[in-house]
């Protein structure tokens, strides 16, 4: 238990090197850390490292899942619902249907069962790998709240076409009325699980006399409880969680203190790099134990397979993009759609950003090693060839997806303002309602109450410095220096206030929390403005 521990302490701090030097690199992480783990795993004397597939689908998933809900925008998913709801259902069972041949006339013993679960595994895009090749990269807002939504809902489909194909392949027999039956109530009940459970956590947030701290506790217990939830009923867990997800940070500002909120971002934030980098990392470890499992099977054959099976995926979900393209011109003619001519561009860079990763990591080492009284049939040529998809996609659809962005010069079609200019307007607008606010309800507290005074008088500064800021006539490589100079100077004020306050922390007069606020002030200052300018 203690080499244990130790080990997964040293692997926590490797992540946190290769994550530094992707950063470095300018590289999405997960990239570095699986091709970091893939390079440890072949240090003599490194003890092998074994996942447990029940320790991700319930230790892991569930969390990152929730964080994932919980930081996605319900205005941008509800807006592309249809092309999520497509993607998320419709394309995955498709991909599932063309690996199933694929592999059934590509690979020798294979069955149309077996290709089935491996369609299973393999056919959901993983969130995290994309989001973070996005974050680096000028890209328009609608294609990562597709990504994102996409990425939430297909683990639930992908996971409930690997039970049924399981299941065929164990017991010898498929029904399809009953599968497709089963199929509708594994994700009806299982969204139905999930709210009802958000309901309970929800009135619990609202009703009880939380404080920040144990807010933060049960927003860390709630994906676990609707998972197992779900789960116990056999329905979709996946689907509790973000259908719970979804529900609770559509509310979070009505059942949320405001200290509450700051606190949950910084843990969440936390707790999701840490188990993401964890995951990650395993990939690329466990890979020589599977090369090893593979046992009479040609490895030569098996990476074969594997870059077939690669490149049918990312081909199918190329022309799946492209083809939902031109349905949704045709479509238009007929009902309201979010943008009745997407073109080309854009989705085909969609149908590029198709990386795999943890779901189908867990999916296919959760393979039993028996169907029945017999070994489970295919089950390391299926485990190789899914790590060999996860990897190709990761390494070369997450390396060039930037330079395929910026390539396609795709512009922002939704939003005509730059975040830059919105977040002017926004802020002109919050010190204009504060000041009407002031000058209307409270006139006469204002002229009687000289803290009051200078508020309004820092109020009315500030909205004078964004509208000079907005009215600015000055070219964009001027206005882009003055921000950046105004970002300097703002710090170096920042600095020497900090300095001044180590300085007064020496004398025994002042009290050391007191101190520690005023640090905290400061953070949150400079926090503002690197996110507003």
């Amino acid at each position: 238990m203690h080499a244990t521990f130790v080990l997964y302490i040293g692997l926590i701090l490797v992540i946190l090197l290769l994550v530094m030097l992707a950063q470095r690199l300018k590289i999405s992480y997960p990239i570095v850390l699986v091709l970091g783990g893939l390079g440890i795993s072949f240090i003599p004397g490194l003890p092998v490292i074994s996942i447990d597939p029940q320790l991700i689908f319930l230790i892991f998933l569930p969390p990152l899942l929730y964080e994932a809900a919980w930081y996605t925008s319900w205005k941008e998913f509800w807006k592309w619902r249809r092309v999520i709801g497509s993607f998320a259902f419709g394309i995955v069972l498709l991909t599932s249907c063309v690996i199933a041949v694929v592999s059934d006339l590509l690979i020798p013993g294979f069955t149309l069962a077996l290709g089935f679960l491996l369609g299973g595994i393999i056919s959901p895009p993983d969130a995290v790998s994309a989001t973070t090749v996005l974050k680096g990269v000028d890209a328009p807002k609608r294609l990562s709240s597709i990504i994102e939504g996409e990425s939430l809902m297909n683990d639930a489909s992908s996971l409930i076409v690997y039970r049924f194909a399981l299941a065929a392949v164990i017991t010898g027999s498929f029904s399809f009325h009953e599968a497709a039956l089963s199929f509708v109530i594994v994700i009806v009940m299982g969204i139905a699980t999930g709210i009802a459970v958000g309901f309970v956590f929800y009135a619990l947030h609202r009703w009880l006399p939380t404080t920040a701290s144990m807010d933060t506790v049960l927003t860390l217990i709630a994906p676990y409880v609707m998972y197992m939830t779900a789960e116990a009923f056999h329905f979709s867990g996946v689907l509790a969680v973000v259908s719970g997800g979804l529900f609770m940070t559509n509310r979070r500002n009505s059942i949320l203190s405001h200290l509450s909120r700051i606190q949950g971002i910084n843990v969440w934030a936390t707790v999701g790099f840490v188990l993401n980098g964890i995951v990650f990392m395993l990939i690329g470890l466990e890979l020589p134990v599977v090369v090893h499992q593979l046992g009479e099977s040609s490895l030569k054959d098996a990476i074969w397979y594997g870059l077939i099976i690669s490149v049918v995926v990312i081909v199918t979900r190329i022309l799946s993009t492209m083809g939902a393209s031109v349905f949704t011109v045709f479509i238009s003619r007929f009902i309201k759609t979010a943008d009745s001519r997407p073109g080309w561009r854009m989705p085909f860079v969609f149908g590029w950003a198709g990386m795999r990763g943890v779901v189908s990591l867990a999916a296919a080492l959760s393979i039993p090693m028996m169907a029945g009284d017999k070994p489970f049939p295919q089950r390391n040529m299926i485990l190789f060839i899914t790590f060999v998809v996860i990897l190709v996609t990761l390494v070369v659809q997450g390396l060039t997806l930037p330079w395929l962005i910026r390539k396609m010069k795709l512009e922002e079609p939704d939003y005509h303002m730059s975040e830059l200019e919105q977040e002017i307007l926004v802020r002109k607008k919050l010190a204009y309602v504060a000041l009407d606010t002031l000058d209307n309800r409270f006139k006469t507290d204002v002229e009687e109450n000289g803290l009051l005074r200078q508020l309004r008088s820092s109020l009315e500064n500030e909205h004078t410095f964004l509208q000079s800021y907005a009215e600015s006539h000055g070219t964009d490589v001027n206005r882009r220096y003055a921000v950046k100079r105004y970002r300097n100077v703002y710090f170096e004020l920042l600095k020497e206030q900090r300095k001044m306050l180590k300085q007064i922390n020496k004398k025994e007069e002042f009290n050391e929390e007191i101190i520690r606020k005023h640090f905290s002030q400061l953070d949150l200052a400079e926090e503002k403005i690197r996110l507003q300018f």
